[in-house]
Order: structure tokens, then C-alpha cells, then sequence
């Protein structure tokens, strides 16, 4: 009797042991649901208009700029090679999410795959982390090009911006990757389902039955440590620049100056704003705040910023319209 009992005991011990496996992979498996925007499934149709509008505004407003930067020997400069830097990883981030977000807007494509959605949490935190540090950069420049204008040449020399390049990449990467592992380290039960319109790290770690608290709070230090500092040294820097614009003897020299650093910052808290918005709110928001405003403001800050940074640092700047101008009219010389 005694051993039947255990027998028994070891049979169900066993089963459920099968069966917290099967459970453990089924998301592994099966792949990932992306709801869209819950709540606001009724105007997907609606909403698709103004994303895609500002997306393709964005790679076409980008795509020329990193065109004319790059065939422009005249730019070739510090702040258009921060700016070539800028609008490369601003293509990459709206390409990360939106195409995905649209297909699910318009065809109802929700799925996708356990490792694609790893994938591509790593490339959309990976290339936000990077835009980051590309607008610290750009502030360090004009810091450097208004507050010491005659070490410009001698301070932001090429070693230095290569340098600045590497320190980027590397520094991106060497903080987004942990987050991969501490992804697949958590046991997954049978809920694939991601209420948003592409994949984030938090979104990932909600389908999981284990404990998630490192990853909280490695999500929570990584951006601090990383944006939040971030943050602090380009608002550093636009003080220091705005107290020597004030110290400038020109009054439309000033207003000039004040007018490019208002729309300088104006598309830096666009960029910063609904992202740390979309990182708290997701750990501490709770049911205070409606799901639908945290995702409408992920996908906000995917491909706004994208498509202000050409009109504000590009449009706006007389070097980069010149070098608009000659490349289409070599375009328009060379199809004659």
C-alpha cells in the first residue's frame, strides 16, 4: 500500500512537473500576440493615418539629410556627423516599431515570434539608448562651439568623434543586452498575449509566471543610469550656453541663438518626456493611467522625434539647405 501511495505521489509530482514545463514553453512556442492599442481597437484605421504620415515623413526627412550630409564634402564636420549619427538611428527606431504597428492597424497582424520579439525589444531600447547619447553629443557640440569657440577645432577633433561613435555603440549595447537574458531566464505560462503595438521589455516580462522584480528594477536603473543621466548633462550644457548667449552684444544675435536652443530642446523633451513616461508608467502606473495613453505615447516618441529632428537641425540650418540644393540640382544635372 505504502508503495503504490508513493508511486502515485511520484506519478503526480511527474505530471505536474510535465506540465509546468509544456506551460513554461507555450509563449516560447507559440510566439507573442500584439493587441495594438486596447480600448481603442475601433479607430486603428484612424489612427494608421497620422502614424504612417509622420513615419514616412520621418524616413523621407532623414533620408535626405543623411544623403546630403554624406555627399556634401562641406559637412563633413562635427555637428553634421553628430547629426548623420542622429538621423541614422532615428530611421532605425521608427522602422523598428511602426511597420509592425501599421500591419497590425491595417491587416490585423499580431504575431509574432518569441525570439522576433526579443529581437526586436533589444533594436527599439538598444537604438532609443543610442539617440540619447547622439543628442548629449550634439549638446557637448554647440556647448563647445558657443561657450569655447577656439579649441572647437582642437577639442572635437576626428580621434575624438570616433571615440564619441564607439563609446555610443558600445555603451548602448553593453546596457540593453543583460536585458535579453534576464528575459529568457523567466519560466513562461500559457498568456501570450501583449497589450501594445510592438514589443518592450516590461510588456515581455508581464507574460512570465516567475518573480520579475530584477527585471523592474534593472529596467528602472538602466534607464535612469543611462537617459537619466543623460538628461542632467544635456540640460548642464544648455545652461552653460544660454548664459553665454546672454553675455552675446548683439540683440539679434541672441534672438537667434535663443530661437535655435528653444526648438533644439523643444524636440529633446519629446524625445524624453513620453519615453520616461512610457518606463514608469509601466512599473509603478498601475490602473491610474489608461493603457491606451501609455501605448499611444510609446508610439509617440518612436516617430515624432524622428520626423522633427530633420525640419529643426537640418531645414533650419542654412549649411544643410545649401547642401540640399546642390544635391538635386547634381541629381537634376545628371539626368539631363
Amino acid at each position: 500500500m505504502t508503495q503504490v501511495r508513493s508511486l502515485q505521489k511520484t506519478m503526480v509530482i511527474s505530471s505536474a512537473n510535465s506540465i509546468a514545463a509544456v506551460n513554461s514553453s507555450d509563449t516560447r512556442m507559440a510566439g507573442c500576440l500584439l493587441t495594438g492599442i486596447p480600448g481603442l481597437e475601433h479607430l486603428h484605421t484612424w489612427l494608421s493615418i497620422p502614424f504612417c504620415t509622420m513615419y514616412l515623413a520621418a524616413l523621407a526627412g532623414n533620408g535626405i539629410l543623411i544623403c546630403v550630409i554624406l555627399s556634401q564634402p562641406s559637412l563633413h564636420e562635427p555637428m553634421y556627423i553628430f547629426l548623420l549619427m542622429l538621423a541614422s538611428a532615428d530611421v532605425l527606431l521608427s522602422t523598428s516599431a511602426m511597420p509592425m504597428a501599421l500591419a497590425n492597424f491595417w491587416l490585423g497582424s499580431r504575431h509574432i515570434s518569441f525570439d522576433g520579439c526579443l529581437t526586436q525589444m533589444f533594436f527599439i531600447h538598444f537604438l532609443f539608448v543610442a539617440d540619447s547619447a547622439v543628442l548629449l553629443a550634439m549638446a557637448f557640440d554647440r556647448y563647445v562651439a558657443i561657450c569655447c569657440p577656439l579649441r572647437y577645432a582642437t577639442v572635437l577633433t576626428s580621434k575624438v568623434i570616433g571615440k564619441i561613435v564607439a563609446a555610443t555603440l558600445t555603451r548602448s549595447f553593453t546596457i540593453m543586452f543583460p536585458s535579453v537574458f534576464l528575459l529568457k531566464r523567466l519560466h513562461y505560462c500559457q498568456t501570450n498575449i501583449i497589450a501594445h503595438t510592438f514589443c518592450e521589455h516590461m510588456g515581455i516580462a508581464r507574460l512570465s509566471c516567475s518573480d520579475i522584480s530584477i527585471n523592474v528594477w534593472y529596467g528602472l536603473s538602466a534607464a535612469l543610469l543611462s537617459t537619466g543621466l543623460d538628461i542632467i548633462l544635456i540640460s548642464v550644457s544648455y545652461v552653460h550656453i544660454l548664459r553665454a548667449v546672454f553675455h552675446l552684444p548683439s540683440q539679434d544675435a541672441r534672438s537667434k541663438a535663443l530661437s535655435t536652443c528653444g526648438s533644439h530642446v523643444c524636440v529633446i523633451l519629446l524625445f524624453y518626456i513620453p519615453a520616461l513616461f512610457s518606463v514608469f508608467a509601466y512599473r509603478f502606473g498601475g490602473r491610474r493611467i489608461p493603457r491606451y495613453v501609455h501605448i499611444l505615447l510609446a508610439n509617440l516618441y518612436v516617430v515624432i522625434p524622428p520626423m522633427l529632428n530633420p525640419i529643426i537641425y537640418g531645414v533650419r540650418t542654412k549649411q544643410i539647405l545649401e547642401g540640399v540644393k546642390q544635391m538635386f540640382s547634381n541629381l537634376a544635372k545628371g539626368s539631363k
